[in-house]
């Protein structure tokens, strides 16, 4: 005899995420008020897991660092660029549809991940550069893949132009991030998901002006 599905049980999933995204996002805000009190050297894993109510076990199945939660939705972030990137429309070019899909996901993420990487903490920007630096080569790498896929078969040297309009595109995120820092560090209060726009524009300017 049949059994009929248990309406809680089809939910169960959903609830387990969402439990899964309360701990994730308790750990950041955990993390984030400890930093500020006792800085970012001072404050241990241990401390972090017990102001957000967890093992420490639990804060490793969620960030493999302290240094993680400096960059708190940065895998999000690029799993964001790579779904949009893909779904861009055809006629575009692989360097319109990369700025394309990185304004997309920057707008989803706005006041999240790019101002976490802008944070005002001289340690904490120490401690996150060289996490950042490796995240941002990896994704350039992947994003350079999926830029690949997009040239036509015959694409004279292919996987140049793939590297260049990789770097090209995360490198302006780059140039954003510094000027975000140097104006909110001389008191300009301003978004990424401005500025990004402006910059994307700038490039695309570059070489089509007289002097």
């Amino acid at each position: 005899m049949a059994t009929t599905p248990d309406p809680l049980d089809a939910g169960a999933p959903g609830l387990r995420e969402r439990k899964k995204e309360q701990t994730r996002q308790s750990l950041r805000d955990a993390g984030a008020r400890l930093f500020a009190v006792h800085g970012f050297m001072e404050t241990t894993v241990a401390d972090i897991a017990a102001a957000a109510n967890v093992s420490e076990r639990t804060f490793f199945r969620y960030f493999d660092s302290k240094e993680s939660l400096l960059l708190p939705d940065s895998l999000e972030l690029y799993a964001r660029i790579e779904s949009a990137f893909l779904a861009r429309p055809p006629h575009e070019t692989p360097l319109e549809a990369a700025y394309g899909a990185i304004l997309e996901a920057v707008a989803y993420f706005a006041g999240s991940s790019l101002s976490a990487l802008a944070h005002p903490f001289e340690e904490v920007r120490d401690q996150a550069r060289a996490g950042l630096t490796r995240q941002f080569g990896e994704f350039e790498d992947r994003l350079g893949e999926l830029v690949l896929r997009r040239l036509p078969a015959d694409a004279p040297d292919a996987d140049l132009q793939a590297a260049v309009v990789s770097g090209a595109a995360l490198a302006t995120g780059r140039a954003v991030l510094r000027t975000l820092r140097a104006r909110r560090k001389a008191g300009v209060t301003v978004e990424p998901a401005t500025l990004l726009p402006q910059a994307f524009d700038v490039l695309s300017r570059i070489g089509t002006t007289s002097s």
